[in-house]
C-alpha cells in the first residue's frame, strides 16, 4: 500500500504550474502530509503580492473551499497561515509552500537550490521526452538539469517528431494497472497518462484479464468529457495555422467534437491491445469536471459454461473492485449522474453496472474471402459460409477528470516514485 501520511522525512515535492491539476496537486499532498514542503513554480507574478496566490489556492469553483475539502464544513479555523512575502512561503495545513515566481523554462527553476528531487510537471506545455534540456523553448529534461532526479508528467508524452522512438529513460504509467514497469534505476521521466486513459485502462484490464485479447474483436469507446482550461469561454478568433476550428468555440454554450489520445497511450499501458481493433472519441460538454466513457467492445461468444451476458461483464467488474486493495475500480448498482462521483477518493473508474448491455448475434464470415487462407481448404467444404456467435457489450465508467480519479493517482504515482528515493 501507498502510504498516506509519513512522519518527517525530508523529501520534498516540486510542482511546475499552478493550473487546475498543479493546484488541486497541492491541495493533494497538503492533505496527505506525506511530502515535508512543496516548492510551486508559477514562474511569473501573480496578483499583487503573495495573499493572492493564496486566496487562489484557498478557494475553488468546483470542490469549495480547501478547508471545507480537507475538515467538512464543522471546521472553521485557517487552512493557509504564515505568510511571508519576502521568502514567498506560507504554512499550507501545516506544510510548508514555497513559491516561485520567476522562472518561465525548465532548466532555470532552482529546484536544485531547493533540495528538490523529484518534480510533477503540470503546465502541460513540456511533454517532448526527446527534446534536450538547452532547447531555447524549454524541455521536460531542463527540470533534470535543474537538480531534479525524477520528473512526473500529468499528461500523455508527445514527440513531435515522429522517427524518434520513445528514449529509454521515459516510461508511461497508470496506477494499479502498470505502475511497475516504472524502473526507479532506468526511468527519469514517468508519464501519468491522461484522465481519459486512467478510466479507460481500468475499464479494459479487467475484460482483458478474463476473456483474453483474442476474444476481444474490436473496441470503441466515446468519452463525454468536462470542460477544461484550454477551451474558450466565448468564441474567439482561431490562432494562425488552427485546423481544428471547434476549439475556439464557447464551452459554455455547446457540445463540441474534439479529439482524444486515448487509443495511444492505452497501447503503452496494456500492451494487449496491439492486438485489438481500437476506435477512440471524445465530446466536450458544458460542466465543470465529471466524465464518462461509453466503451463498447465486440466479444467473441465462446465462453465456457455459458453466454456472456449483463451479469457476466458486470461480475467480471464486480469482482475485480471487491479484490482491489487500493479501491481504483469501483462497481455500482445505484443510478448515478455526473455530479455523484466528483471527488470521491481514489475512484479511477466508476462502472454503472446499472446501464450495462449485452446484445448477441451470428456474423456471417464467407470464407472465400478470407485473405491468406488455401482455396483447396475452401474447396472441400460444402458451404465456404461460417456463422461466428459475436457478442456486442457496452460498459459505462464514471470518473472524475479532476480531483477524484486523476489527481488522486497522480498523486499516488508520486508518492510511489518518491518511496525509492529515500
Amino acid at each position: 500500500m501507498i502510504p498516506e501520511i509519513s512522519t518527517t522525512n525530508g523529501l520534498k515535492l516540486g510542482v511546475n504550474g499552478l493550473g487546475r491539476i498543479g493546484k488541486l496537486t497541492i491541495w493533494r499532498h497538503v492533505g496527505r502530509r506525506y511530502f515535508d514542503e512543496v516548492i510551486v513554480n508559477i514562474g511569473r507574478p501573480s496578483g499583487v503580492k503573495l495573499a493572492d496566490v493564496a486566496h487562489y489556492l484557498e478557494r475553488d469553483s468546483t470542490y469549495g473551499s480547501l478547508q471545507g475539502h480537507l475538515y467538512g464544513c464543522q471546521s472553521s479555523a485557517p487552512v493557509i497561515e504564515a505568510l511571508d512575502e519576502q521568502r514567498g512561503t506560507m504554512i499550507v495545513n501545516g506544510v510548508k509552500v514555497t513559491v516561485l515566481r520567476s522562472a518561465r523554462n525548465p532548466r532555470d527553476i532552482g529546484w536544485r537550490d531547493h533540495g528538490v528531487r523529484l518534480v510533477v510537471d503540470t503546465t502541460g506545455q513540456f511533454l517532448d521526452p526527446t527534446v534536450s534540456a538547452d532547447h531555447p523553448g524549454g524541455a521536460l529534461r531542463g527540470h533534470l538539469e535543474a537538480g531534479a532526479e525524477k520528473v512526473i508528467v500529468s499528461a500523455p508524452f508527445k514527440i513531435k517528431d515522429k522517427g524518434k522512438p520513445m528514449p529509454e529513460d521515459a516510461v508511461t504509467t497508470v496506477m494499479g494497472v502498470n505502475d511497475n514497469a516504472y524502473d526507479p534505476r532506468r526511468h527519469q521521466l514517468i508519464s501519468n497518462a491522461s484522465c481519459t486513459t486512467t478510466c479507460l485502462a481500468h475499464m479494459m484490464k479487467p475484460l482483458i484479464h478474463a476473456f483474453g485479447a483474442r476474444k476481444i474483436l474490436s473496441a470503441s469507446m466515446a468519452t463525454v468529457h468536462a470542460a477544461t482550461g484550454s477551451q474558450a469561454v466565448l468564441d474567439r478568433l482561431p490562432k494562425a495555422g488552427a485546423t481544428d476550428l471547434r476549439k475556439t468555440r464557447s464551452i459554455l454554450n455547446n457540445i463540441i467534437l474534439t479529439s482524444t489520445g486515448a487509443a495511444n497511450a492505452l497501447r503503452l499501458v496494456i500492451p494487449e491491445m496491439e492486438q485489438i481493433g481500437f476506435i477512440a472519441e471524445s465530446v466536450r460538454i458544458p460542466t465543470a469536471t465529471g466524465s464518462l466513457i461509453i466503451l463498447v467492445v465486440n466479444l467473441q461468444e465462446d465462453l465456457p459454461g455459458g453466454d456472456i451476458r449483463r451479469e457476466t461483464i458486470n461480475g467480471i467488474f464486480r469482482q475485480t473492485a471487491q479484490e482491489d486493495p487500493r479501491k481504483y475500480l469501483l462497481f455500482s448498482e445505484q443510478q448515478n449522474v455526473s455530479a455523484d462521483i466528483i471527488g470521491l477518493p481514489h475512484a479511477a473508474a466508476i462502472i454503472e453496472g446499472h446501464e450495462t448491455h449485452t446484445r448477441t448475434a451470428d456474423v456471417t464470415i464467407d470464407l472465400t474471402r478470407v485473405p491468406g487462407l488455401d482455396k483447396a481448404v475452401t474447396g472441400a467444404l460444402s458451404d465456404p459460409i461460417i456463422r461466428v456467435p459475436v457478442t456486442q457489450a457496452v460498459i459505462y465508467g464514471w470518473y472524475d477528470n479532476e480531483m477524484g480519479s486523476y489527481v488522486q493517482m497522480l498523486g499516488d504515482r508520486a508518492v510511489s516514485v518518491a518511496e525509492q528515493l529515500k
